[in-house]
């Protein structure tokens, strides 16, 4: 049955967050936000947080900058992933990934379903591993980022949630580059 171990110990980890928006500041941020206080909430450590534009190169420069940063574990950004011209982060974040995590989009999908129904296909959410840090891509309404930490995130960031976790296996991201 999967769920939390209680009689493992937590481990923080430290979470870097990005909104997407050519329209927000950091007052407007209530996707940011909600993100930002649920990660806390959990026990985690807010690593960073920046607001960039709809802009591919500006998407990468910010990933490729918290990727470097071993301060950084998780980075999960909010909004972009959506079908107009100006959704441009499920390929900022492709053009980043060592390893694609195929099964959260599934799963976010699924999650999301029950919620919005079909609405749902308009979503490219996305995650992935680069240089040791996880990158997830959620879109940016409140209702998503919620569904996104709660049903799925909340969990796999918790190393005492069984079977398995992705806390459980950080050490072994870059297993590959030390042979």
């Amino acid at each position: 049955m999967p769920g939390i171990d209680e009689s493992r110990e937590f481990v923080p980890v430290r979470i870097a967050v990005m909104t997407v928006s050519d329209t927000r500041g950091l007052d407007e941020d209530t996707s940011g936000d909600t993100l930002v206080a649920r990660l806390e909430e959990a026990g985690h450590t807010l690593a960073d947080r920046v607001i960039v534009k709809d802009d591919v190169t500006t998407i990468t420069g910010k990933l490729a900058e918290w990727i470097a940063d071993k301060e950084i574990d998780v980075v999960i950004s909010t909004g972009g992933t959506g079908l107009t011209g100006r959704d441009v982060t499920p390929e900022a974040f492709h053009s980043v990934y060592e390893k694609e995590i195929e099964g959260f989009a599934a799963l976010f999908h699924q999650v999301s379903f029950a919620k919005i129904g079909t609405s749902t296909i308009q979503s490219r959410a996305t995650a992935g591993v680069a240089g040791g840090t996880y990158l997830f891509a959620l879109p940016g309404s409140t209702g998503a980022v919620k569904d996104g930490w709660d049903e799925i995130l909340k969990f796999q960031l918790d190393i005492r949630y069984r079977p398995c976790n992705f806390v459980e296996i950080m050490p072994r991201l870059e297993e590959h580059k030390r042979k």
